[in-house]
């Protein structure tokens, strides 16, 4: 059997993962005992390896998480912060992004927030839905550039097909009346079919009072809050205590 034309037609097909199974094979020196529709089920099941972890970096390029490296199964439930183990396993599923439910993570400055969205974040890449971090700030300022070249319309139907999206950082800075408009709008879109995850040094008791217009106010919270679950985090700031920690060392 000629098996390089075979090689060259699967990678012509773009079967790359068949290709680099039937290459380890040839090496194999008991592969001949293997029936043939063994050696053809190995061949397939590398194909589809191959496949989903391309998708799954795309997913994870895509989704341009702040921390990429976070990830469900390094978080330490040990620092004392607050963190309910047992809701946080359970988000770790990510049956709350088939449900179309949001997450809701507030606590001080330095508590992991961040690291914690994204690791929750990353599973769900892993699960296979489409995700996009956001910076809050961010975000606004690239709504109003989008209006003005004429991308707004494309930005935003991105956002609503995104399965999950984390607002990172809000409530940091007061809301111009067109970013509560935007964010309604968002909001609206996804509302009750994607999700939403946002993370806040503000309690969520305080949300109210910082988009400070009371109509809005009240169409969004009742759009995010509602269906809900809540990550309330307390504690000192971990990177204080790293940089604490870092300074006492070199003084010893």
């Amino acid at each position: 059997m000629l098996i390089h034309p075979t090689l060259d037609q699967l990678r012509a097909l773009r079967l790359e993962g068949m290709a680099k199974a039937m290459e380890e094979q040839l090496q194999m020196n008991d592969i001949e005992d293997l029936r043939f529709e063994d050696r053809l089920a190995l061949l397939i099941d590398r194909e589809a390896t191959e496949r989903a972890s391309r998708r799954l970096k795309t997913r994870l390029r895509q989704a341009k998480l702040r921390q990429g490296y976070a990830c469900v199964e390094d978080v330490n439930y040990r620092i004392r912060r607050g963190l309910d183990k047992g809701l946080f396993m359970t988000l770790a599923s990510c049956d709350w992004v088939a449900q179309h439910r949001n997450v809701l993570l507030t606590g001080p400055t330095g508590v992991g927030k961040t690291f914690l969205a994204c690791a929750l974040a990353q599973k769900a890449c892993r699960e296979g839905y489409k995700v996009q971090y956001l910076r809050v700030s961010r975000l606004f300022e690239e709504l109003r550039l989008a209006h003005a070249d004429g991308r707004y319309p494309k930005l935003m139907a991105g956002l609503a097909k995104t399965d999950l999206i984390v607002l990172d950082d809000w409530g940091l800075a007061p809301l111009a009346d067109a970013d509560r408009l935007e964010l309604l709008e968002i909001l609206e879109d996804r509302h009750e079919v994607r999700s939403t995850m946002v993370t806040s040094q503000l309690p969520v008791d305080a949300w109210y009072e910082a988009i400070d217009h009371p109509t809005l106010a009240d169409a969004i919270l009742d759009r995010l809050v509602h269906n809900a679950y809540r990550l309330a985090l307390k504690g000192e700031s971990m990177r204080r205590k790293k940089a604490l920690a870092h300074s006492a060392k070199e003084d010893g």
